[in-house]
C-alpha cells in the first residue's frame, strides 16, 4: 500500500524543507494520540506549542514531525518536516491531498444534525466504495485541514464535517475542501452570541457553496424557514442542482410517512419520485430527518440511494449522541442516554421527544440532566426557559440543571418537576446519584462547555457502575 505521505511529497506540498526520507501512513496534531508513523504537525496555539511535544512525537515511532524551528535536543538526523509556518503547512497538505483525490466529496454543516448524518453517509458510502471521513467532530480551522490531509489516495468518497461560530468561517473550510455535494442540514438559533438573527446565522452556512466544485449540489431542508433563502444564495454562487429533503410536498427526497420506537424507525419515502421503505437503527424524527438528508446527497454524488437506505438498518450508536448505557443503581439499573457533546434548543428538542418514546421500568421515571446551552447570546434566558414546556410534554418528571443560564429553566418548571439546581458537575452528580432509582431512565444533555460529559463518565465508569454495559 502507497504511504499517505512521502518526505518528498510532503515538501512539496508545503515548500518545506525534508530531513530524512521518511514515509508517513496518517497525520496528527496530538502528541498523546500520535500514532505509529504518523506525520506529527506542531501546531502553535494561543495555549500551546506542539514544538514542545515533538521529542515525545518521535519517541512514539512518527514517521516525522512538521516544525517551523528545530526543537532543541533532537538528533542531528530526527525526521523533519522545516517549514515557515506549521498550521498554513497543515492547510497546505489538506489542499494537497484534496488536489491528487478522485473521491467524490460531500460536505456537511448545519445548525444541528452535522456530525451524525457525517457518520451516516461514512455507513451508507463505505459499502459502495472505500468512502473516507472527518474523525468525531474535526470541523473547525484545524480539524477540516487536519482531515483532508489524512484522506486516502484510493479513496472514492470523502465526507467533511465544517462547523462555525462566527462569519467567514465556513467560507475558508469549504474552499479547502471543494465539495461536490454541500448540505446543510438545518438552520436553528445556535451560536446567537455572535450573530444578529437567525438569518444571519442562515447567511454563515450558505458560505459552504463558495468551495462548490461546478456541477455541484446544494442538498438543503425543504421544511425549514431558511429554504428558499439558502436556495437563492446557492443560486447566487452558480449552484443549479439544488435537492430538498423533509416532508414538504415539493421535496425531492420526500418523507411519505414513518413509525417510531424506542430503538428506531421504519421509513417510507420517495426519493427522486421513486418509494423506498427502509429502517433506521437509532430512535427519533431527527434521526428519520437525517436520513432523507443522507439518501439526497449519496443520490447526488452519483451513489445509490437504495443501498445508502438500506444501510442505515446497521448504524452504531455514537458517544455523545445518543449512546444508551445501563448502570447499577441500589440493586437495580437505570437506563443513561449520553447526548452530552452539545445542545441547542432544537436538539434539546429532539432529545426530549427521544426521551419521551422511552418507558421507564417498574416504578421508574424519566428524569433530565441538562447542562447549559452557550452561545445564544441575549436570548439565552428566552429559549432556556422555552425548554420547560417540551419537557412537560415529554412526560419527564424530574429535571436537574446545571449553570447560570439554566436558572432560567428551573425558575419556569413546575416545583413537582425540579429535581434540582446545581453549580458544578461534582454537585450535579451527587445530586442525581442521591435520587436516581431502578428502572429511572435518564437523559443528560448539554453543550460541551458545560461539560455534562463528566457526569455521564463517571456514572458509566466501573467506580460507578461494575457492570456498566451498553443496552
Amino acid at each position: 500500500m502507497s504511504p499517505l505521505w512521502s518526505a518528498q511529497e510532503a515538501a512539496a506540498a508545503t515548500g518545506g524543507q525534508a530531513i530524512g526520507d521518511w514515509q508517513a501512513g496518517g497525520v496528527s496534531i496530538d502528541s498523546r494520540t500520535v500514532g505509529s508513523l504518523d506525520l506529527f504537525v506542531a501546531l502553535v496555539g494561543p495555549k500551546f506549542d506542539g514544538h514542545r511535544f515533538v521529542a515525545d512525537a518521535l519517541k512514539k515511532d512518527a514517521a516525522a514531525a512538521v516544525v517551523s524551528e528545530r526543537p532543541a535536543m533532537l538528533d542531528d538526523d530526527a525526521p523533519l518536516l522545516i517549514v515557515a509556518d506549521t498550521q498554513r503547512a497543515l492547510e497546505d497538505l489538506g489542499r494537497a491531498a484534496r488536489a491528487r483525490s478522485e473521491a467524490r466529496v460531500i460536505a456537511v454543516t448545519g445548525s444541528v444534525g452535522k456530525t451524525g448524518t457525517k457518520e451516516a453517509l461514512l455507513r451508507a458510502l463505505d459499502a459502495q466504495g472505500r468512502a473516507f471521513a472527518s474523525a468525531g467532530s474535526l470541523n473547525n480551522q484545524w480539524g477540516v485541514p487536519l482531515s483532508l490531509s489524512r484522506l486516502p489516495r484510493d479513496a472514492d468518497y470523502g465526507v467533511f464535517e465544517l462547523g462555525m461560530n462566527h462569519p467567514g468561517e465556513i467560507d475558508v473550510l469549504t474552499r479547502m475542501v471543494r465539495p461536490h455535494v454541500a448540505i446543510i442540514t438545518t438552520i436553528e438559533p445556535a451560536h446567537l452570541g455572535f450573530f444578529a438573527s437567525v438569518e444571519a446565522i442562515a447567511d454563515a452556512k450558505a458560505e459552504i457553496f463558495a468551495g462548490l466544485e461546478p456541477h455541484g449540489a446544494a442538498v438543503l431542508n425543504r421544511d425549514n424557514a431558511y429554504f428558499d433563502h439558502l436556495a437563492k444564495a446557492a443560486a447566487a454562487r452558480g449552484v443549479k442542482h439544488i435537492v430538498g429533503f423533509g416532508t414538504h410536498d415539493k421535496a425531492d427526497v420526500r418523507l411519505i410517512d414513518y413509525t417510531l420506537s424506542a430503538t428506531g424507525s421504519k421509513v417510507e419515502a420517495s426519493v427522486m419520485g421513486r418509494t423506498i421503505h427502509y429502517s433506521i437503527a437509532l430512535p427519533g424524527r431527527h434521526w428519520v430527518m437525517n436520513s432523507l438528508a443522507v439518501i439526497a446527497a449519496v443520490d447526488a454524488a452519483g451513489g445509490d440511494a437504495g443501498a445508502a437506505a438500506a444501510s442505515l438498518e446497521n448504524l452504531p450508536q455514537l458517544a455523545g449522541r445518543g449512546a444508551r448505557h445501563r448502570i447499577i443503581i441500589g440493586g437495580g439499573t437505570a437506563e443513561l442516554i449520553d447526548e452530552s457533546y452539545n445542545a441547542s434548543p432544537a436538539s434539546m428538542r429532539a432529545a426530549f421527544a427521544v426521551l419521551a418514546g422511552i418507558n421507564p421500568g417498574p416504578n421508574g421515571k424519566r428524569i433530565a440532566v441538562l447542562g447549559e446551552m452557550l452561545e445564544l447570546g441575549d436570548e439565552s434566558a428566552r429559549l432556556h426557559a422555552e425548554l420547560a414546556q417540551p419537557l412537560i410534554a415529554a412526560d419527564v418528571a424530574q429535571v436537574f440543571t446545571l449553570g447560570d443560564a439554566m436558572r432560567a429553566l428551573d425558575d419556569a418548571l413546575p416545583p413537582q418537576r425540579r429535581g434540582g439546581h446545581a453549580a458544578s458537575i461534582t454537585e450535579l452528580t451527587e445530586m442525581l446519584r442521591r435520587n436516581l432509582q431502578p428502572g429511572d431512565v435518564v437523559t443528560a444533555k448539554g453543550s460541551h462547555g458545560s461539560r455534562i460529559y463528566e457526569l455521564v463518565a463517571q456514572l458509566i465508569a466501573p467506580k460507578a457502575a461494575d457492570a456498566a454495559v451498553k443496552a
